[in-house]
């Protein structure tokens, strides 16, 4: 992922290389999440989506936190929320994309949104399967509890979001 400076990792620590640069990739993963639910208000989405997109908002907002104090906690860079507009990671959308989304309004946004947030959030669930590939990451425990988190609340809202697209109308 980019450059956040030279990873040093301390002798004895339990976290890697690895577990750094997926706490500082979730982090701009997680602000395009936030970036894409915030466009909802103003895109006259149905209340339901607006309920989720609030949700998603918070809870994203709330794990930055808690990855960017990790990584300060443990003397590494820590990107703000806005690095996801410089970097790609799986899922992430593309500019066109963000314009489409940005673009639609109504059912439509609605639709865009929760095809689009599934991909996002599929992507967040593949950055967490390449973590534990990795031998020796995710052996921290903050590291391993907060990918577990991510795989239970996004596949949760995965199936939420699945479940809302079969309930728009057609147009």
């Amino acid at each position: 992922m980019g450059d956040q400076g030279h990873i040093t990792i301390p002798a004895g620590a339990l976290y890697t290389v690895h577990d750094v640069e997926f706490m500082q990739g979730m982090i701009a993963h997680h602000g395009q999440a936030v970036y894409m639910s915030r466009l909802a208000a103003a895109h006259q989405s149905d209340p339901r989506v607006q309920r989720l997109a609030d949700k998603i908002d918070q809870s994203q907002v709330a794990e930055i936190r808690i990855m960017q104090e990790w990584l300060t906690r443990n003397g590494q860079f820590a990107p703000d929320s806005a690095a996801w507009r410089t970097v790609t990671m799986p899922g992430m959308l593309t500019p066109a994309q963000l314009k489409e989304l940005d673009a639609a309004t109504g059912i439509a946004f609605d639709r865009a949104y929760l095809t689009f947030m599934t991909q996002h959030h599929m992507g967040a669930l593949k950055m967490v399967d390449d973590l534990f590939a990795t031998p020796g990451a995710a052996q921290d425990v903050d590291v391993s509890v907060f990918a577990n988190d991510v795989v239970t609340v996004q596949t949760a809202e995965i199936n939420a979001m699945r479940q809302m697209l079969l309930s728009l109308p057609d147009k």
